[in-house]
């Protein structure tokens, strides 16, 4: 084969990898060990887009650069495949979601296949397989048996048109994003995980962790530590009151309102009768907002309503109004705040537009007028009795100290973080292992009794009388709980459920009796890179570390956190193309002419934009598409060196045509026009000290993940061979580190040098800094300032030795008879000229 056939050749190896096992990782090895992973894709209908292999392949040059260090590399791919997009399809398209979810999962599992990942295929799981949510389950029962799972009444986002509950990220403007179904906030009887209990543990133990800076913080703001005080409020002419929390008790004598949650109980109860009908009818308008967008349009209108009544302030005695706000989450706190117009911005602007007091109690600097705008400075107190004259941060102390003295309020530390809502009205999950005996109490089913199959239903609609999908099922439904009767629970699990622990299944993914073995997760610990996309900066990670360590506290893990090294891939985004009338158009719709975009054949003009990929705006772009025009390896290469992993880049097809050119070269480097190799040559200093650059920026690249600048170095040795084919060694050590990146290339190319086996487990080169060093130099040589030869010296040569053999140079003695030197310039390294006139003789 004279020519480079990607098609050929990459089949031929991505067959010999599968028939041979050579991606298997060990299960017990004395080999050092290295967990690297890429977070798993749910299955889509609309498969891999090329922004997708990304990732796998950032992955997969680290996992194969492993192995040839020495590593027992565990590299596992599997599928998140649970959740509501699948039973979305199954309803629109009549078919079982399990039938939906196999044919999706097949075509993912085609793509990745054909673009030669080194996934331990062998590990693969499945989130929806009965094999994997038995231990879903199972986990679920550890959370229960800890007291960490229990049901109660909470506020939640009910979308009647799906039948479900849907998450705050879900719901905008009163609707669902993905299909504008209405969504109402209404108390329902749900499962509750307390994650609240490892809030401080959460925060704790993101030190250690080679996370990303951002990352990192969001996790923190998401967790959101505070210290404060708690303190009660009474109302006025009432035998009752609410407490509230703040975090900043040194204002407490600048509270002029207090402001409740609509949520909050005692609304209601504090609307006199000529507000009850105004606050009611915001009440009733809130309620349907997500907490999220109820944050998100505070900032910019405030809306409230008075109660008719009054709080008394704790610390001076006076009447304050009691105000409803929806910018107020009763999942928050207490539901409750004291407002403080002076020194909060929020808290100033609801002031203002309703008329209500500023007092400040914080001395702002000369000429600040508080009643225009909030001091939120530090400062030292006034208008606050006894503690005039105290800096903030003392006065936070000394007041708090004085609260508690006088049993007025105490000391407290909260979170942001709320307990995890884990009931889902859905099918397609995993089903929970409880049933409910007569007496409406809810049991944890024995373990020998997992997996709780779930039934095959063709209904995933709710019931008529607005019970879940499952209750459809009655037969399953209908079981017995210590001789008693009982029905299964019929909510599901969320979707988070499956994707908070399957890096611990791959550790032992064929084990019937356990979810892992005791001695799997002692050799693999946890993750040592995991790379993924930035939407899961929160959630996924939050989720996931908190199984891990209930999973720590059982026992069943030896380590504390599940990932200890994070990478956030950029997105890759693409051109798209949308008329006036705001309709999406395929590219191979438009056509340009005159620097404009039409649609082919007509004067409608479109408009190009750089888009995330997807199929709703029409330019998603198949990675198979690419591997039939270029190939695997160039796709793959391509993907990194686009630039940084990190960086937002757009996709450009055309940018495969370099990275097509620079594999053909590599490919003729090595076999002639006779389809045979050439024959090995001798060593050039140029070439070797190419070679070396490679392997060092090659390797450095690797570890640090910086994988674009290797790609060029690569290059550069492959221009410095001039079509010439360097030495065994050498052309052996540039296949072994192009092997990470263009594995089937570098397969083929290795096999041809004269090896046998597989380069997967050969050693990675090393390479030497003396070979780093330029022995020798090019001189540029003018006479009077025109340049007349380029000459070759040793790097360390003297300025006379470089003079010397100036002066006797074929090219440059004859240029010197008759004329007289009266200039001699040597720039080191660089450049030398002889300045001359014709001599007087």
């Amino acid at each position: 084969m004279s020519q480079y056939n990607p098609e050929a050749i990459e089949d031929k190896w991505q067959k010999y990898w599968m028939k041979n096992r050579s991606f298997v990782a060990e299960q017990e090895s004395n080999k050092p060990k290295y967990y690297v992973l890429c977070m798993f894709p749910y299955p889509s209908g609309s498969g891999l887009h090329v922004g997708h292999p990304l990732s796998y392949t950032a992955v997969d040059i680290v996992a194969r650069y492993k192995r040839m260090k020495g590593f027992n590399v565990l590299n596992p791919m599997g599928w998140d495949a649970f959740g509501l997009p699948a039973e979305r399809a199954a309803v629109r398209e009549n078919r079982h979601p399990a039938d939906i979810t196999t044919e999706n999962v097949a075509n993912f599992k085609n793509q990745l296949l054909k673009l030669g990942f080194s996934f331990d295929w062998e590990r693969e799981v499945s989130t929806s397989s009965e094999k994997y949510y038995h231990w879903t389950q199972w986990i679920f029962l550890k959370l229960h048996e800890q007291g960490l799972a229990y049901l109660a009444e909470v506020p939640v986002n009910w979308c009647p048109a799906q039948g479900t509950v849907l998450a705050n990220e879900e719901v905008v403007d009163g609707k669902y994003v993905e299909t504008g179904d209405v969504v109402e906030r209404k108390m329902m009887k749900q499962w509750m995980l307390k994650i609240t209990a490892y809030a401080q543990r959460l925060l704790d133990d993101l030190e250690g962790l080679d996370w990303p800076a951002g990352v990192l913080e969001m996790q923190r703001q998401w967790i959101g530590r505070s210290e404060g005080a708690r303190l009660r409020f009474a109302v006025a002419d009432q035998d009752t009151g609410f407490e509230v929390y703040t975090t900043r008790p040194d204002t407490l004598f600048g509270a002029t309102y207090c402001v409740l949650a609509p949520e909050h109980p005692l609304v209601a109860d504090l609307c006199t009768a000529d507000q009850r009908e105004q606050v009611l009818n915001y009440v009733e308008a809130a309620k349907n907002r997500s907490d999220l967008e109820r944050q998100v349009s505070s900032e910019k209108e405030k809306t409230g309503i008075f109660t008719g009544s009054y709080a008394i302030n704790p610390v001076n005695g006076k009447r304050i109004p009691i105000w409803v706000a929806d910018y107020v989450l009763i999942s928050y706190g207490t539901g409750a705040i004291m407002a403080v117009p002076a020194h909060d911005e929020r808290d100033h602007a609801f002031a203002k537009k309703f008329g209500i007091d500023i007092i400040p109690v914080i001395q702002p600097s000369e000429g600040f007028d508080v009643q225009e705008a909030a001091w939120v400075e530090d400062g030292v107190l006034i208008n606050s009795g006894k503690f005039d004259g105290q800096a903030v941060d003392n006065a936070q102390v000394e007041i708090t100290q004085w609260l508690e003295a006088e049993a007025i309020g105490k000391r407290e530390i909260n979170f942001k973080l709320r307990d995890w809502l884990f009931s889902r009205q859905r099918y397609w999950g995993e089903p929970f292992p409880i049933v409910y005996t007569e007496d409406g109490q809810p049991h944890p089913v024995d373990i020998e009794e997992l997996p709780i199959r779930l039934p095959h239903i063709e209904a995933y609609r709710p019931t008529e009388d607005g019970e879940p999908p499952l209750a459809h099922a009655e037969e399953w439904r209908k079981t017995e709980w210590n001789g008693q009767p009982a029905l299964r629970e019929t909510n599901t699990m969320p979707q988070w459920a499956g994707s908070c622990w399957y890096y611990l299944r791959y550790m032992d993914a064929g084990n019937p009796d356990a979810p892992f073995s005791p001695e799997s997760v002692q050799y693999w610990k946890n993750v040592d890179l995991y790379i993924g996309g930035v939407e899961h900066a929160v959630l996924h990670l939050l989720y996931a570390r908190f199984w891990h360590k209930v999973l720590y506290d059982c026992g069943l893990v030896p380590t504390k956190e599940p990932f200890q090294k994070l990478f956030n891939q950029g997105m890759i985004l693409a051109f798209s193309y949308r008329d006036g009338l705001g309709k999406y158009h395929h590219p191979s719709e438009v056509e340009k002419r005159d620097g404009k975009f039409f649609l082919i054949g007509s004067e409608t003009e479109v408009f190009s934009q750089i888009e995330k990929m997807s199929k709703s705006k029409m330019n998603t772009v198949d990675p198979l598409e690419i591997v039939e025009d270029f190939g695997a390896d160039t796709l793959r290469m391509y993907e990194l060196f686009m630039g940084p992993l990190e960086q937002v880049k757009p996709w450009q097809t055309s940018g495969c045509k370099g990275i097509r050119n620079f594999l053909n070269k590599v490919w003729r480097l090595f076999i002639g026009d006779d389809g045979e190799m050439r024959p090995f040559g001798k060593p050039r200093e140029d070439v070797t000290r190419a070679l070396h650059i490679a392997i060092k920026e090659t390797t450095e690249g690797i570890e640090s993940l910086k994988f674009n600048t290797p790609i060029s170095k690569m290059m550069e040795f492959v221009n410095s061979c001039r079509n010439t084919m360097p030495p065994k060694d050498e052309v052996s050590a540039f296949v072994r580190i192009l092997a990470p990146y263009a594995p089937h290339i570098a397969e083929e190319l290795w096999e041809k040098v004269g090896n046998s086996d597989t380069l997967t487990y050969s050693d990675w080169p090393v390479w030497d800094e003396k070979a780093l060093v330029k022995q020798v130099i090019n001189i540029a040589v003018q006479v009077s300032g025109k340049m007349r030869a380029s000459i070759e010296f040793p790097v360390d040569a003297s300025k006379e030795e470089i003079l010397n053999t100036v002066k006797q140079h074929p090219k440059i003695a004859p240029r010197l008879e008759g004329m007289e030197i009266i200039r001699e310039i040597v720039v080191p390294k660089k450049l030398v000229n002889l300045v001359v006139k014709p001599s007087k003789k």
